[in-house]
């Protein structure tokens, strides 16, 4: 049996990476990314994965991530890579980290990585903005009212003080629908949001629909990524960023050629990396 873990001063190579899909659901939404990510060097150690390290006087788990929602925001669709000293069953990983992680931080997906940048695949997110109390024509009238907007400027605080952006361009596409039937009064955005810099959150955007139309927001909105990854211009959709490798995988174990595709963003050679 393989050890699970090599001592820093016996760094083994890495010889597997994989690619972890994984959910921020319910009161874990307010984890920060910082304490998401000791939780899961946590789940590491009690699944008892193989992880790699990084040389140098301070070692450190070969663990990247992209594109994390912000605090706060729900997410179905959250990524990162791991690598690992020897190799392992994706499914058999995927398994064992849910099992060690809390509930409402959920492993979804596991795949091998296959080569290429995850970070260049997310190109897009796809977003629920969830509004209690608020009437679905009216929102609706305050989105036409955005959408016929060039340019949007909101202020959003960050680590360099108060910042002015516009948060329209980022937007490619934006609609509204209702609420389940056992809410009295709920409207529910969903807009596609290209990465770029400067970032802009779903909350950027509410604060501009907000900002050229008046709507009786009473309570916090709820944010949910629902997806995220190559973005398809044709159709305003985001694409599966695990698709190519679970392609590739596949083709490997059957012998067959991997035909996967994602369109590019209309009028753009590369599409823009994420943020």
């Amino acid at each position: 049996m393989a050890p699970v873990q090599a001592p820093p001063s016996q760094q083994l190579p890495a010889v597997q990476k994989l690619r972890v899909r994984f959910a921020k659901r319910g009161r874990l939404r307010f984890t920060s990314h910082r304490d998401f990510q000791r939780a899961f060097e946590r789940a590491v150690r009690r699944a008892e994965l193989p992880v790699a390290f990084s040389h140098g006087f301070s070692p450190h788990p070969k663990i990247s991530y992209a594109g994390a929602a912000p605090t706060g925001a729900a997410s179905e669709a959250e990524y990162l890579e791991i690598s690992l000293t020897h190799q392992r069953e994706p499914d058999a990983v995927r398994a064992a980290l849910d099992e060690a992680l809390p509930p409402g931080l959920d492993v979804l997906d596991v795949v091998t990585a296959t080569g290429g940048s995850l970070a260049e695949q997310l190109e897009a997110s796809e977003w629920e903005i969830t509004l209690p109390g608020v009437d679905p024509a009216a929102a609706a009238t305050a989105v036409e009212a955005f959408l016929a907007r060039d340019e949007i400027l909101v202020e959003r605080m960050t680590k360099r003080g108060l910042r002015s952006f516009d948060c329209r361009e980022a937007v490619l596409r934006l609609t509204v629908g209702s609420g389940p039937a056992s809410v009295e009064t709920c409207a529910i955005l969903q807009v596609v949001l290209r990465h770029g810099t400067p970032a802009v959150r779903p909350d950027d955007v509410l604060a501009g629909v907000l900002d050229v139309a008046t709507l009786p927001v009473t309570g916090p909105a709820l944010l949910t990524r629902l997806a995220q990854g190559p973005l398809i211009a044709a159709s305003g959709t985001v694409d599966d960023p695990l698709a190519r490798d679970r392609d590739a995988n596949q083709a490997t174990a059957t012998g067959q050629a991997v035909d996967h595709e994602t369109q590019p963003a209309e009028g753009d050679v590369a599409a823009p990396t994420a943020p």
